[in-house]
């Protein structure tokens, strides 16, 4: 099974917002006015997605669920502890499968 690019974990709104950003020539202000929205506002979307791709890079050998476990917390979408505890609980999961298999 190939491994998906960094562009195929990206939502739509992702895009959209890729799409958006490229075509204000990464003009954080005129964004910022398309949407309605702050400047720090687009600021803190831009950096959420910039540590999303990081993210969905560093994890190449790490397997789907993972890395979007990596992308939701990476989007503010799930806080620390709760990402913590879902990947310990998976990799424990994925210990006592790899351990009964061999």
């Amino acid at each position: 099974m190939r491994q998906k690019k960094w562009i195929e974990y990206l939502s739509d709104e992702d895009l959209g917002f890729l799409k958006r950003f490229l075509l204000a020539s990464g003009t954080l202000k005129d964004l910022a006015a398309q949407y309605g929205i702050s400047y720090p506002t687009v600021r803190l979307r831009l950096d959420r997605l910039i540590e999303k791709v990081k993210v969905i890079d560093a994890g190449v050998e790490a397997g789907h669920f993972e890395t979007t476990l990596r992308s939701l917390h990476a989007e503010g979408r799930m806080d620390a502890s709760a990402f913590r505890e879902l990947l310990d609980a998976y990799r424990v999961e994925e210990n006592l499968h790899a351990n009964r298999s061999a």
